[in-house]
């Protein structure tokens, strides 16, 4: 039947079963190839039903490796996958789910050396990356190699999916041309993201994947899907394909950096400084952590602690901290993007004169220089 094998007619009955499914889609999903960039929280449940529906062929290209706090939303690993290859892992544990399908992993990120090699190779990708660098570059690749591409999103409580270049349709560009200002987008180590969003946006991921592989119902082309976990409300926006935007260009990687050390000569007054300084530094100086209360329960520096929000509210005691604002200040977070909005706030509105932001935050000072503190 259509070159399934007993054990595929038996193992997708369900498929062969179907109206306006049948054979001849199963089919289909078994002779394509899919590249899924990214085996993190939207990557998981993508790769798992992929894998589960027949596609004959995976690539999974990831460069990162398992950690503990992955394990919240990423559901394809456990405990004792930590510090192992994500690409890896994934490929072995979908090998265990699906014997029929040919997975193949990439340890490695997705770069310009390396995308469009990579992508000509698959008949679809499915970008699951956070960060616009990659995004712009999947994006870019997919035009140049004529490949549909599916795009998925994730913030806090919301997320995003479409599809892009599929069939002479927009492209990401066309939606959007260029990335938002650093400052206005945290990534999701500074503002977090609720565990199961990943993977609602990951399966509707998958299910568009499927229906461009195997042609059947409407895909997502030219519509943009919000979701919002919340409410559970929905909502889809229209647009149209920007011939200007969606001409093929060289590769490129776009330089973005959401690190608050990119806003150094922006912010009058307050100095950017690494960990190895504030180490260094034998004055006489006040630490203040803006972090929220659970953050600084894992880890920690002596000195005071404030959480940003209560900053940003106009109403910070300071003096109640013991701190002065004549006094040489320290101010982090985990990363060093929050804490550059307190030093601004405290600067404008509570009269610190000499404020230093702490660069890369809590994780570079893990990092540079106590390798033994907890991280998350």
């Amino acid at each position: 039947m259509q070159g399934l094998s007993q054990d595929e007619m038996l193992r997708y009955q369900r498929h062969l079963s179907l109206p306006g499914f049948g054979p001849d889609a199963q089919s289909k999903l078994k002779q394509s190839g899919v590249l899924v960039i990214g085996a993190g929280g939207l990557g998981c449940p993508v790769l798992l039903y992929l894998a589960a529906a027949g596609v004959g062929r995976i690539g999974i290209i990831d460069g990162d490796t398992v950690d503990l706090s992955n394990l919240q939303r990423q559901v394809l690993y456990t405990a004792d996958d930590i510090g192992r290859s994500k690409a890896a892992v994934a490929a072995e544990k979908l090998r265990e789910q699906n014997p029929n399908v040919d997975c193949i992993a990439y340890e490695e990120r997705l770069s310009v050396d390396n995308a469009m090699e990579r992508i000509t190779a698959y008949d679809l990708v499915i970008d699951g990356s956070d960060n616009f660098p990659t995004r712009y570059l999947v994006n870019d690749a997919c035009v140049l190699a004529g490949k549909p591409l599916v795009h998925g999103a994730i913030q806090t409580f919301s997320g995003q999916v479409s599809v892009f270049n599929f069939q002479g349709g927009p492209t990401y560009r066309c939606l959007f041309p260029e990335p938002p200002n650093p400052e206005d987008a945290p990534s999701c180590a500074e503002v977090g993201v609720v565990g199961v969003l990943p993977g609602l946006v990951g399966l509707y991921q998958a299910t568009e994947a499927l229906k461009l592989l195997a042609e059947i119902g409407e895909p997502l082309s030219g519509r943009l899907l919000l979701l919002d976990a919340l409410s559970m409300r929905h909502e889809t926006i229209t647009f149209e394909r920007d011939a200007e935007q969606a001409k093929a260009r060289p590769l490129e990687w776009i330089e973005y950096n959401c690190d608050s050390s990119m806003a150094e000569d922006a912010v009058c007054g307050i100095v950017e400084v690494e960990p190895r300084q504030l180490q260094a530094d034998s004055s006489d100086y006040q630490l203040l952590d803006v972090r929220e209360d659970w953050e600084r329960a894992i880890c920690g520096l002596p000195g005071a602690h404030l959480p940003l929000g209560q900053i940003l509210s106009g109403t910070a005691d300071f003096s109640s901290l013991g701190l002065d604002t004549e006094k040489p200040t320290y101010v982090y977070c985990k990363a060093g993007v929050r804490s550059l909005q307190a030093a601004e706030a405290m600067q404008a509105h509570y009269g610190f004169k000499k404020l230093k932001n702490l660069q890369g935050g809590i994780l570079a000072w893990a990092q540079q220089v106590d390798p033994a503190m907890p991280v998350y």
